[in-house]
């Protein structure tokens, strides 16, 4: 058993006997090819419970200071997340992340680029419309809906894929391309609250 699996194993368990999990849409994500799920992010346990519940590898930018810290730097590479500089079009972290796709990985981002401090959706920034517009990739909007208090309820939605031909097709910009999509996890965040 690979070391991504048993992690995700290990993240599953813990994330079901500690809150009330409820998954919705898991149907909507493709078995195989490039697959950008893009959520709103509310917690430092995000990343792994949005991750946990998908039966194939995600892929996660994270900031860079998490992988000078020095075991969960090793842990968090091991399961396949890559550094990013904020504040800065870090490049190197773009070109990582196209390559993911491309390759037809999965790769998760948060398009606010940190959590939300009060828990309501933050406005994007352009890395996602950036991801969507540059690759093939299904882009699934996701919205976690909850709170992390021990045995709350606690529930993600994987939303059905969005319509992107015709955006690429107009060439709109990424800061469209991510407000379109930022839109969609704000129409689930309205329709499971």
């Amino acid at each position: 058993m690979n070391l991504y699996v048993f992690g995700r194993g290990l993240c599953r368990s813990f994330f079901s006997t500690t809150y009330r999990v409820e998954t919705t849409g898991l149907e909507n994500i493709p078995k195989e090819g490039p697959v950008l799920l893009c959520s709103n992010h509310i917690h430092n346990f995000d990343p792994p419970f949005l991750g946990s519940y998908v039966p194939r590898k995600v892929h996660y930018m994270a900031k860079a200071e998490l992988f000078k810290v020095p075991l969960l730097g090793r842990m968090i590479t091991a399961v396949g997340a890559f550094p990013v500089k904020r504040g800065a079009g870090d490049k190197q972290a773009l070109k990582l992340g196209l390559k993911i796709l491309k390759e037809g990985e999965a790769l998760g981002l948060f398009p606010e680029g940190t959590r939300s401090k009060d828990g309501k959706l933050g406005k994007g920034l352009a890395g996602a419309g950036f991801f969507a517009l540059r690759t093939d990739a299904v882009v699934i909007p996701c919205a976690i809906i909850g709170s992390y208090k021990p045995f709350s309820k606690l529930r993600v939605i994987y939303g059905e894929p969005l319509e992107m031909e015709s955006l690429r097709a107009a060439k709109a910009s990424s800061g469209e391309v991510t407000d379109y999509i930022m839109k969609a996890i704000a129409e689930l965040l309205h329709k499971h609250k």
